[in-house]
């Protein structure tokens, strides 16, 4: 597969200021993401082109599948259920972070059901992973980060990703399924000489790596040894987090943003913001549920 720019559609004009965390919910066949300093959740569905939002009051960051008609958010300190019929929430858990200005970032379920979620800090290296746990428990998993994003799992679900965005650098770490533990880091992607960030990524079954490279107005394939195999451009500038959908997940979405460009830079990416499509030859991992394994 080669694609073009040509070839990526613009499925939905949002104008998003920070599009982000896309999520497809295989039951219900509709595309959640989240716009971050909008405050919004929103509600996609390719079939009839209608999207929703629910205005959930804080910095939304991060959001996972979880009860019926029920999403689990990554707020600016805590994490909430959301109710996607009546648009209410409730809170879980509220963090304390020892650095003013961290929030939480990325984050996803793993096979077991337990939520990943980091965080991002004004300051290098305040950053942190944790783990939430169904039971309530809280675990503080790596530290000595600046950005903690881009997360995810290998098919076989032995090796963890991890992404620290100013580093611009992709991490893997040994993963223990049974007791949720990472360990014996080692740099997977480095794109240090680019003036570019990894962003969020997914992963298809074929073990393959697909990276939003914000500022570099592409995402980046890399097979499973961080060996680069292709690049997919697109017409605006930030992109910020891929995800596969559709029937067959095979569809590959894309979360963009315009915050923080210039009125130049829009104007050469007037679609900055937007939700954007695009067909592969090759199938997506689903998403986990929070709590169900």
């Amino acid at each position: 597969m080669n694609p073009t720019a040509t070839a990526v559609q613009n499925v939905l004009n949002a104008r998003a200021r920070l599009g982000e965390c896309p999520l497809w919910d295989w039951d219900a066949q509709l595309l959640y993401w989240v716009d971050i300093y909008n405050h919004r959740v929103h509600q996609f569905d390719p079939a009839t082109g209608r999207d929703r939002f629910f205005d959930v009051g804080d910095v939304v960051s991060a959001i996972a599948l979880a009860g019926e008609q029920q999403i689990l958010m990554a707020l600016g300190n805590r994490l909430a259920l959301l109710d996607t019929q009546s648009g209410t929430q409730q809170t879980l858990y509220t963090a304390e972070f020892d650095c003013p200005g961290t929030r939480f970032n990325d984050g996803k379920c793993d096979a077991q059901g337990r939520f990943w979620i980091g965080s991002i800090s004004p300051e290098p290296g305040q950053a942190a992973l944790y783990r939430y746990d169904p039971d309530g428990s809280w675990q503080t998993m790596e530290t000595g980060l600046t950005i903690s994003n881009g997360l995810g799992w290998n098919p076989a679900g032995d090796t963890f990703y991890l992404t620290d965005s100013p580093q611009r650098k992709i991490f893997a770490y040994r993963f223990d399924a049974a007791t949720g533990t990472i360990g014996d880091r080692q740099v997977l992607v480095d794109l240090g000489d680019e003036p570019v960030e990894p962003d969020g990524l997914a992963i298809d079954t074929q073990g393959n790596l697909w990276s939003a490279l914000w500022d570099g107005w592409c995402v980046v394939k890399c097979d499973a040894t961080g060996r680069e195999l292709q690049r997919i451009p697109l017409p605006v500038q930030r992109p910020t987090c891929p995800i596969f959908g559709g029937a067959g997940l095979t569809d590959l979405y894309i979360t963009t943003a315009s915050v923080g460009l210039s009125q130049a830079e829009i104007q050469a990416g007037f679609y900055a913001g937007d939700l954007f499509c695009l067909q592969t030859d090759v199938t997506g991992l689903p998403a986990h549920r929070f709590g169900r394994a």
